[in-house]
C-alpha cells in the first residue's frame, strides 16, 4: 500500500509538471485530489487495514494530499499568469493607430445660419438677447400694442395669429420684436442686440411658407444714429454672408413699428439680376425688413425720442439658408430627411 501511495506522488507530481494549462491541471485535480479521486478512496479503505497499517497508511496518504495541494496551487497560478498574459496581449490596444471612424450627427442647416449670423453681428458689437426676455408664448400687449399696432391690425386677426386657451390676450408670438420691448425696458440706452428664435403665424404651408420659422431681429439704439448707419450695418452683414458685396437695394415699405421703414433686397444669387423663376423676373430677392425705431415705440418704452434714436431689422433664417444654399422648398427643414441633413 506504501509503495502504491508513492506511485501515486510520482505519477501525479509527473502529471501536474506537465500541465500546459489550467484545464489540464484541473482534470489532474480530480483524477487524484477530488472526492472521487484515488487518494480519496484510499482514505475510505483504512478500515480495512490492520491496525499497525492504519496509521502509517493514513499519515503518508494525508501528507501526499497535502503536497500534492501545494503542487497543484503553485502551478496552478503559474499557468493562470501566463495564460492572463497572452490574452491581455492578443487583447491589447495600440492607442497609436487611429480610431475606427464612427458616424456623427450633423448640426442642423438652420441652426448652422442661426449660429453664423449671430456671429457676424456679435463682430459688430451686437450681444445676444437673454431667454427670459425672449419668450415663445407673450401678450398681445407686448406683442402688438408696445410695437404700434393699431387695434384694427390684420395681424391681430385669428387668421394670422395663433390665440391660446390660457387666456384671450396670450399668444404665441409672431415675431420676436417682443423680446426687443423686454430689452428696451429692462435696459437704458445705449442698446445693442439681436435676438434669434422661433415664432408662429397662421400660413397655409406651402414650398415657401410654414406656420413655423425662424427670424433674427437687431436693435440698436442710442445718440445720432441715422439711416445710414442701419444702411452700413446691413449692407456689411449682406456682404458677410454671402461671402462677397453683393448689389442691394432698400425699398419703401410699411412697419408699424418703425419708421422710415425699407424692405431689403439683394441681386438674384441664381440668375445674377438677370431674372429667373426664383425671383420671378425681376433680378431681385427680399432678405430682410429694416427701419428707424418708431416715436411711439420708443415712448412706450420709456426712451426719450428727443435724445435717443434707433433703428431694428429682422430677418427670416429659413428664406437667409434657402438663398445661400439654393433650397426651393421650406418643407425640407422640418421633414428631418437625412439624405437632405447630409449635404450641411
Amino acid at each position: 500500500m506504501e509503495q502504491k501511495l508513492e506511485n501515486i506522488r510520482k505519477d501525479a507530481t509527473e502529471k501536474i509538471e506537465k500541465a500546459l494549462n489550467t484545464t489540464e491541471l484541473e482534470n489532474i485535480k480530480n483524477e487524484y485530489l477530488s472526492r472521487k479521486g484515488e487518494l480519496t478512496n484510499i482514505k475510505k479503505n483504512l478500515k480495512d487495514l490492520p491496525d499497525d497499517q492504519k496509521r502509517i497508511i493514513g499519515s503518508l496518504s494525508n501528507e501526499i494530499f497535502n503536497s500534492l495541494s501545494v503542487l497543484v496551487e503553485e502551478k496552478y497560478k503559474k499557468l493562470y499568469n501566463e495564460e492572463l498574459r497572452q490574452k491581455l496581449e492578443k487583447e491589447r490596444i495600440d492607442i497609436s493607430l487611429p480610431g475606427s471612424y464612427t458616424p456623427r450627427g450633423k448640426v442642423h442647416p438652420l441652426t448652422q445660419t442661426v449660429n453664423e449670423i449671430v456671429e457676424i453681428f456679435e463682430g459688430m458689437g451686437f450681444s445676444l438677447i437673454k431667454s427670459e426676455n425672449s419668450p415663445e408664448v407673450e401678450t398681445e400687449y407686448v406683442n402688438f400694442d408696445m410695437l404700434n399696432f393699431p387695434p384694427e391690425h390684420p395681424a391681430r386677426d385669428m387668421q394670422d395669429t395663433f390665440y391660446t386657451q390660457n387666456a384671450s390676450n396670450v399668444i404665441l408670438r409672431s415675431q420676436t420684436s417682443n423680446s426687443q420691448i423686454r430689452e428696451m425696458l429692462n435696459h437704458k440706452p445705449p442698446i445693442r442686440v439681436i435676438s434669434p428664435g422661433r415664432v408662429y403665424r397662421c400660413e397655409a404651408v406651402s414650398a415657401r411658407k410654414n406656420n413655423l420659422f425662424h427670424q433674427i431681429e437687431g436693435l440698436l439704439i442710442d445718440k445720432d444714429i441715422t439711416f445710414g448707419d442701419l444702411k452700413g450695418v446691413l449692407n456689411e452683414f449682406i456682404r458677410v454672408y454671402f461671402g462677397s458685396m453683393r448689389p442691394t437695394r432698400f425699398r419703401t415699405s410699411f412697419f408699424p413699428f418703425t419708421e422710415p421703414s425699407a424692405e431689403v433686397d439683394v441681386q438674384c444669387i441664381m440668375c445674377g439680376g438677370k431674372g429667373c423663376r426664383t425671383c420671378s423676373g425681376t433680378g431681385w430677392l427680399e432678405v430682410l425688413g429694416a427701419g428707424m425705431v418708431d416715436v411711439n415705440v420708443l415712448k412706450n418704452v420709456g426712451i426719450d425720442p428727443e435724445v435717443y434714436s434707433g433703428f431694428a431689422f429682422g430677418m427670416g433664417v429659413e428664406r437667409l439658408t434657402m438663398l445661400k444654399y439654393a433650397i426651393d422648398d421650406i418643407r425640407l427643414f422640418f421633414n428631418n430627411d437625412v439624405r437632405f441633413l447630409k449635404q450641411f
